[in-house]
């Protein structure tokens, strides 16, 4: 009599226990991956949406802090030799919310690469501001900065958006972002091939052996970095001088798509 009343429950026990059906365990496991990659997605834009910053890099005199002042109010200004950084929100024009904070850092060698330290984390973005009079005379010193900001591992693992902004074509000597481009590309692969030493981080401590530029076996080139990097012609001073507005159009454009 025992058996015959416990028999309905283990029926269905056994049934609670049995395998699932292939087609719904299917199903729970395409949920559970979209549910995973969702979780990831919004991890990473977390992370994305944390990094307001867009830096402004270059050697002294390549007219950063003339672009700072210029794209936050329009106007000209007699500029000097940064020693520390200038920081400041920058309102997207057509979109009053979209906003970035633009931080100038200091270009002197000395400096430089401490303030990037201080900074890079926090980076979305890095406009590398390059004088393009100067450029032929300046090309390897140009270089060597933006290889220590590209094999920094920070620099690789975040991969903010590179924009290259060949400044002050108002002047007829000025070398064109095709040159420019092609040149950079020429000197950071002959660096990357003649550094055998293991480099240090920006703190100075080892990191364990030469980071790779590029692909291996390859010439370098831009796009084989994993931050996507563009090239502008621009001019903080303008081609009307002082008195007239900078030519910066397709940095501003630029700015607008990353904010």
């Amino acid at each position: 009599a025992m058996a015959g009343r416990l028999e309905p429950h283990l029926e269905a026990l056994g049934r609670e226990l049995r395998p699932p059906d292939p087609a719904v365990l299917s199903v729970l496991l395409a949920l559970l991956a979209v549910a995973i990659t969702l979780l990831i997605w919004r991890f990473v834009q977390g992370r994305r949406s944390s990094r307001k910053a867009v830096l402004l890099l270059g050697l002294c005199d390549a007219g950063k802090t003339l672009l700072f002042a210029r794209l936050l109010t329009g106007k000209y200004r007699d500029t000097q030799t940064s020693i520390t950084d200038s920081s400041a929100v920058y309102r997207v024009s057509n979109d009053k919310s979209a906003n970035v904070t633009l931080i100038d850092l200091p270009g002197h060698e000395s400096l430089r690469l401490q303030f990037l330290e201080r900074f890079k984390a926090a980076a979305r973005a890095i406009v590398f501001v390059v004088d393009s009079v100067a450029f032929q005379r300046e090309v390897k010193d140009v270089a060597e900065f933006l290889y220590q900001v590209l094999v920094d591992s920070t620099v690789l693992k975040n991969a903010p958006a590179l924009l290259i902004a060949c400044n002050k074509q108002d002047v007829t000597m000025a070398k064109s972002a095709k040159l420019i481009q092609q040149q950079l590309e020429k000197e950071l692969n002959t660096l990357r091939v003649t550094r055998s030493a293991a480099p240090t981080s920006l703190d100075g401590s080892a990191t364990g052996g030469p980071t790779q530029l590029g692909k291996k076996g390859k010439d370098f080139d831009f796009s084989q970095l994993p931050m996507k990097v563009e090239f502008v012609e621009c001019s903080a001073r303008g081609s009307k001088g002082e008195e007239g507005d900078a030519d910066f159009e397709g940095l501003e454009k630029w700015l607008a798509k990353i904010a």
